[in-house]
């Protein structure tokens, strides 16, 4: 099984941040940070025509817990910087149908 160190997530934006997208990670998954770091810089200059405004991240996953379901959840702060965590759904506070939609911030993550 692969040790995932982190999660690459790449999001696009309208010009006036408005309305926000998730776009495909060429690589999602690196076995280091670094290696996240790295091709960061790369994949949002590749996917740059898709949005007027490309942000991406690294999530740090933290191999000491189990991610057997977890929810990716992501944000545009005021200052126009993507944030985002990996949380557990055992952590998460909003109860949620399983016939619900899904708010268009989250991401389930499936067990690797």
């Amino acid at each position: 099984m692969e040790h995932i160190a982190a999660l690459l997530l790449i999001v696009g934006c309208s010009g006036d941040m408005d309305q926000c997208r998730e776009l495909p990670a060429p690589a999602p998954i690196f076995e280091t940070r670094e290696e996240c770091e790295a091709e960061k810089r790369f994949a949002s200059r590749e996917l740059a025509a898709e949005a007027d405004r490309v942000l991406a991240t690294c999530v740090f996953v933290d191999p000491a817990l189990v991610y057997d379901d977890a929810v990716l959840e992501w944000d545009i702060t005021s200052d126009g910087r993507l944030t985002a965590s990996l949380e557990r759904l055992n952590d998460y506070a909003i109860a949620q149908n399983e016939h619900a939609p899904r708010l268009p911030n989250e991401r389930a993550i499936a067990k690797q």
